[in-house]
């Protein structure tokens, strides 16, 4: 059991947000039953209007008759299809930040991990206001681990729960005694020392889990049933599945030479795994644990994302500057497009329509439209774009910047 007490752990909680240029807010009139509020950059020196809206009340009372209340009930207009809608800047997020990804949980939240340059997760809301600094130092000891003192780790990816309640972090490397840091040049009998996986409650951002891993681990992933989470591990060239509930660790496999990205089916069975030293794709059953086939995909698949049917895996081919659609039923690449040099990270619109990738050398975002692989929108971003997260509860696309920084970006109507 790696489920930790609730004690108070040294961390630092922050308010507020760090924004580059001036940021204008604007009320946007929704209808009769309210107004959103939504920021827009100032960056090319516009204005924005405010735009506020009044309430049906009456300014007097009735000495013959009593006002009675409707019962009311809102609802929210559906977003149009994403390959409909074009990339425009929401805002840009400094600070004391150096992401290596950035995740949305689809229900208000963002978190960006900071690896060993900060040792930190930052977390933030759908607006990018800042609601937390997570400092990655954990007493291993109170998690069950023979090590005393305290430790601290690397937070490299990130997965929500279903709930958005709790967050996992895969952590690079450990620091403290007996560890040593990790690299992307390590072979299983190189010696690289293990890691940990954390689970932070989202409330009160405190460390409630500390689940052994494997030497280097990079992708990490939650089932969509929320029971088990998984990890990549880069240097000892398997993958840890364990549960949630309890941080058991349930198996360990074997999948080959630096396996990274992770995509799960709705159905919590099957999860596809990038091999990115090669150019395979593995299928996890992970009902057993066994090795269903591989798939060829291309020269250094990294990033994987499912369509929300299933019926098509997409993968950036890291080696190849090229996005890859996959037919999940025969493994066939059914097309390959070029978007920048080294795309790395990828996500999906909520709708399936779109595709976000990251192009690490190009300093750039393609947007692409899923149903025939072209070109939507190609985006400056900022120096090394390195993770990138389409958040369901927004609509907008967060990206993660590895020189520092992180840029929000709004989908508007042309």
């Amino acid at each position: 059991m790696s489920l930790r007490p609730r004690t108070a752990l040294a961390r630092t909680v922050l308010s507020g947000t760090v924004l580059s240029g001036a940021v204008l807010a604007g009320l946007v009139l929704t209808g009769c039953a309210g107004t959103t509020v939504r920021q827009v950059s100032d960056s090319d020196a516009d204005t924005a209007g405010v735009v506020t809206a009044s309430g049906g009340s009456d300014h007097g009372t009735s000495t013959t008759a009593q006002a009675t209340t409707a019962p009311t009930t809102t609802t929210t207009a559906p977003r149009p299809p994403a390959d409909t809608l074009t990339m425009e800047k929401f805002t840009q997020i400094t600070g004391d930040i150096r992401p290596k990804s950035v995740v949305a949980s689809g229900k208000g939240t963002v978190t960006a991990q900071n690896m060993m340059y900060r040792h930190t997760m930052t977390a933030y809301d759908s607006d990018g206001k800042l609601l937390a600094t997570v400092p990655d130092a954990v007493t291993l000891s109170e998690f069950g681990v023979d090590k005393d003192g305290e430790y601290q780790g690397a937070p490299v990816e990130a997965a929500f729960v279903p709930d958005g309640s709790a967050v996992y972090i895969s952590n690079y490397s450990m620091y403290g005694p007996g560890f040593g840091e990790g690299s992307d040049k390590c072979t299983p009998a190189d010696g690289t020392p293990p890691s940990f996986l954390y689970r932070i409650d989202t409330e009160d951002w405190e460390i409630r889990q500390v689940i052994p891993t494997g030497a280097v681990p990079k992708y990490v992933a939650v089932t969509p049933d929320g029971e088990k989470v998984l990890a990549t591990n880069w240097c000892t060239y398997d993958m840890t599945i364990a549960d949630t509930e309890t941080g058991e660790v349930l198996q360990t496999l074997p999948i080959g030479r630096y396996p990274r990205g992770i995509a799960v089916t709705q159905d919590s069975e099957t999860a596809y795994v990038a091999i990115m030293g090669g150019s395979d794709i593995a299928v996890v059953n992970l009902e057993d644990g066994s090795i269903a086939r591989t798939m060829s995909v291309g020269q250094g698949p990294r990033h994987l994302v499912l369509g929300p049917e299933g019926k098509f895996l997409y993968a950036t081919l890291n080696a190849e500057g090229k996005v890859g659609k996959i037919d999940t039923t025969t493994g066939e690449v059914v097309a390959k497009v070029a978007t920048g040099s080294q795309p790395r990270s990828m996500d999906i619109s909520a709708d399936g329509t779109s595709l976000y990738v990251v192009n690490y050398k190009s300093d750039t975002v393609t947007k692409l439209a899923t149903a025939d692989m072209s070109t939507l929108q190609t985006v400056a971003s900022g120096h090394h774009p390195i993770g990138i997260s389409y958040d369901s509860s927004t609509g907008r696309v967060w990206v993660a910047n590895y020189s520092g920084t992180i840029d929000v970006w709004d989908e508007t109507a042309p």
